[in-house]
């Protein structure tokens, strides 16, 4: 489920869509899965249109480079051997793993392709990219080595919704949670305790969310997502898993 809140991030654009939620409390109402329940809280999304901002991400000017790139590295999601159209972000614009994930639109020398960030380049320095040789080659000539480029971020249409996906050894004590799937970088992940309060987990420099005396418990959880432009999706019994990965429902909407 998705709504919306001022975001908090004042240097970013608010996006197209806002959106309300209503809380209900009926007396038999229609769970997630379809079944009737009694006295289950419900949420219902009002969905409203506000006028777009005219004020686009903005346009880096810097270097690409390459490197042996699987998919896999810092940002931790794995080697991607039929998606490896990826990027290693530089050490000053790293973020603490706020651009893990991220969609980045390069125009080079010889042509323009989008990229999604899944690795660090320690030794890089602000406006530089990493790029796998399938991404460098759409820019310029392998053998140049390094090319200007520029660059900036982007929210690409991509299909399904977000996903959570439980690191191996996340436990209810030690619980280590990573956002997949999503279309604009994430800024917070929240989860409900059992004492009906929101509570922010921390982002580790390796792109998981990691909540840890106490950790979360044995779940089901409910969580809340926040993207960078203060959009919210809402998701609830969501199992966890251990080295497993577990679908949301719904998709953010697209940023500036």
């Amino acid at each position: 489920m998705l709504s919306k809140l001022e975001s908090p991030f004042p240097k970013k654009i608010a996006p197209v869509l806002v959106v309300l939620l209503l809380l209900l409390v009926l007396p038999g109402v229609i769970n997630a899965r379809g079944q009737a329940g009694a006295g289950h809280i419900i949420w219902l999304p009002m969905v409203l249109n506000t006028q777009p901002s005219p004020t686009p991400n903005p346009v880096h000017q810097g270097i690409a480079t390459y490197y042996d790139a699987t998919g896999d590295g810092a940002c931790m999601f794995g080697p991607s051997p039929n998606d490896l159209l990826v990027a290693a972000m530089n050490a000053e614009e790293y973020d603490n793993a706020a651009y893990c994930g991220a969609y980045l639109h390069l125009s080079g020398p010889k042509g323009e392709l989008n990229v999604r960030v899944v690795d660090l380049c320690p030794e890089c320095k602000a406006g530089h990219l990493d790029l796998s040789p399938q991404a460098f080659s759409q820019l310029g000539d392998l053998v140049q080595g390094v090319i200007p480029i520029t660059w900036q971020l982007i929210s690409p249409q991509i299909s399904g919704p977000i996903a959570y996906h439980f690191k191996d050894g996340s436990n209810e004590y030690w619980t280590a949670v990573q956002i997949r799937n999503h279309r604009n970088p994430i800024a917070t992940l929240e989860y409900l305790n059992s004492s009906g309060q929101w509570v922010n987990v921390p982002r580790t420099e390796y792109n998981y969310f990691v909540q840890q005396n106490p950790g979360m418990g044995k779940g089901p959880f409910t969580f809340r997502v926040t993207d960078w432009y203060g959009n919210q999706l809402l998701d609830s019994g969501i199992q966890h898993i251990e080295n497993g990965t577990v679908s949301g429902v719904a998709q953010f909407p697209p940023g500036p």
